[in-house]
C-alpha cells in the first residue's frame, strides 16, 4: 500500500534516527495491521506503522508481543545500531541497519524502485512525505520458517542518503 502522509516534510538527517524496543504504539500517520503465518504453525499480528519521523512495528503471536521503532525520537540520545541480537519476551530478536550514501541520479532510481517493490505488496506499506517526491519510508514484512521478518526503506534525499534495516523475530520452539 502506498500513501501520501498528511505532515509537512522536514529536514531530518539519516543520522538523527533513534531505534528502541519496547515502546508502546506511537501515534501513525498510516497503519498496516496484517496477520501473518508459515508453514510451522507460527500465527502472528503484525502492525507496521509510519509515524512521522520513521516506523514502529508491532507484532504479537500471543505468547509476546515484540515492538520496534526507529525514528527521530525527541531526547532520545540511542543511535541507531548496525546490528543488535537479544532475547525480548518469548522472541529470539535480530536487527541490522545500513546507511548509503548515493549520487543524486542512482538515490532516484533506488527510490523509484524500493516504492514499486512496496506499493503494490499485500504485505507491503509505503508513505510519501509531501514536498519531495523522493522522500518516504517503506516496510515490507513476511513469515517463514517460525520467523517474522520486515525491512524497512528511510530515504533522505536532501542528503542523498538510505537507511535500511533488517529485522527477524523468532518464535520460541
Amino acid at each position: 500500500m502506498l500513501t501520501t502522509l498528511n505532515t509537512a516534510y522536514t529536514d531530518t538527517r539519516a543520522g538523527d534516527l533513534a531505534w528502541a524496543l519496547g515502546k508502546d504504539a506511537l501515534p501513525a500517520l498510516a497503519v498496516l495491521g496484517l496477520e501473518v503465518a508459515d508453514d510451522r504453525g507460527l500465527r502472528a499480528q503484525v502492525e507496521l506503522r509510519l509515524l512521522g519521523a520513521s516506523h514502529q512495528v508491532l507484532v504479537d503471536a500471543g505468547h509476546g508481543a515484540c515492538s520496534e521503532t526507529v525514528a527521530c525520537l525527541p531526547g532520545s540520545r540511542a543511535p541507531l545500531p548496525f546490528g543488535v541480537a537479544r532475547r525480548v519476551g518469548a522472541w529470539d530478536y535480530e536487527f541490522g541497519a545500513r546507511i548509503e550514501t548515493l549520487s543524486r541520479g542512482s538515490f532516484e532510481g533506488r527510490a523509484q524502485e524500493l516504492l514499486a517493490l512496496v506499493a503494490d505488496h499485500p504485505q507491503g506499506l509505503a508513505g510519501m512525505f509531501p514536498g519531495d517526491p523522493h522522500a518516504f519510508t517503506a516496510m515490507l514484512v513476511q513469515c517463514g520458517e517460525g520467523s517474522v521478518r520486515w525491512r524497512t526503506w528511510h530515504a533522505y534525499p536532501q542528503e542523498g542518503r538510505l537507511v535500511t534495516t533488517r529485522t527477524r523475530v523468532t518464535a520460541p520452539q
